[in-house]
């Protein structure tokens, strides 16, 4: 009999935690082979904290100004998510830097709201990145899935998805566009994760059979 592999996952969130509870709905109705073992979060606020909680997911509380370090902030992150036994770290609008252990190399992986190399790196996130499109006149922008290394915005590639810029857009409406691409785009990349499907090869990424 077939069985269905399930990725056990951390998702990482520093705000509003709509990404985390599409991932949570998706898993709920069986559509995402992913189990949420721990949400981890940079803000105490987080909305996402609340939704954790309602699905009875574990979540701790890690602000990034009660470490002296990058270093430092980064081990407590990845101590917690080996402790929670998952197969993948699942970065959601976490807005902090925390360093990738040998472990966790090619287990970390994030979603930026635009087309990597463009729009990105230390400080674009949100509708900074949606802005910075529009002053620059840009008539297409997208989402990009990458794996994380220690740069902002610098991991090797998984998948692209292009999004439209219209010309009554505001900040709000691009991202609102971009978002609905992303809540497709982010599970279907969990998934190809999950059947063993993504292939790293440096900085090459391929989607193919499972290995193995």
């Amino acid at each position: 009999m077939f069985q269905r592999i399930i990725m056990k996952i951390a998702v990482l969130i520093s705000g509003s935690g709509r990404t985390l509870k599409n991932f949570i709905d998706l898993a709920a109705e069986g559509s995402l082979a992913i189990e949420i073992e721990l949400v981890v979060s940079s803000n105490p606020q987080a909305g996402g904290l609340e939704f954790a909680k309602q699905a009875g997911i574990a979540s701790v509380v890690l602000e990034r100004s009660e470490y002296e370090g990058h270093q430092a902030y980064g081990k407590a992150i990845f101590d917690k998510c080996r402790e929670a036994g998952v197969d993948m770290v699942v970065m959601a609008g976490f807005l902090k830097l925390a360093p990738v252990p040998d472990d966790f190399d090619g287990r970390v992986v994030n979603i930026h709201p635009s087309l990597i190399p463009s729009f990105c790196g230390q400080g674009m996130y949100g509708n900074r990145v949606h802005q910075a499109v529009l002053d620059y006149g840009a008539k297409v922008t997208g989402l990009t899935v990458h794996f994380v290394d220690n740069e902002y915005d610098a991991g090797p590639i998984i998948w692209q998805q292009p999004v439209p810029v219209f010309e009554d857009d505001t900040a709000d409406t691009l991202a609102a566009r971009v978002f609905e691409a992303e809540k497709e785009a982010y599970p279907h990349v969990l998934g190809l994760l999950a059947a063993g499907r993504v292939h790293l090869d440096g900085r090459r990424v391929t989607i193919g059979k499972k290995r193995g």
